[in-house]
């Protein structure tokens, strides 16, 4: 990891900004040779799969019935009730 010191930092900002996202390496700023911040190269997190739904899902009732297809999903039926079948939790 390359060192540079806040002054030349200052001075070569955009130069380190532009070699990081080329070369993918991380550049440490140091102040009085103490590491004060990182410039490291931007990637995208991974999309959170239940954020993926956020505003285009509704849960209307049960889940175990067909669901119905248009501009968003609608579960209908009851989500709550048990389904009739025992559980070996309950046993």
């Amino acid at each position: 990891m390359q060192k540079v010191k806040a002054s030349e930092f200052k001075a070569k900002c955009l130069a380190l900004m532009d070699e990081v996202a080329r070369t993918g390496e991380p550049v440490l700023v140091t102040k009085n040779g103490k590491p004060v911040a990182e410039l490291r190269p931007h990637r995208p997190r991974a999309e959170n799969p239940a954020g993926v739904w956020k505003d285009r899902l509704i849960i209307k009732g049960d889940i175990i019935s067909p669901v119905v297809w248009k501009d968003r999903l609608i579960i209908k039926g009851d989500i709550i009730s048990p389904v009739g079948a025992d559980w070996n939790a309950l046993k």
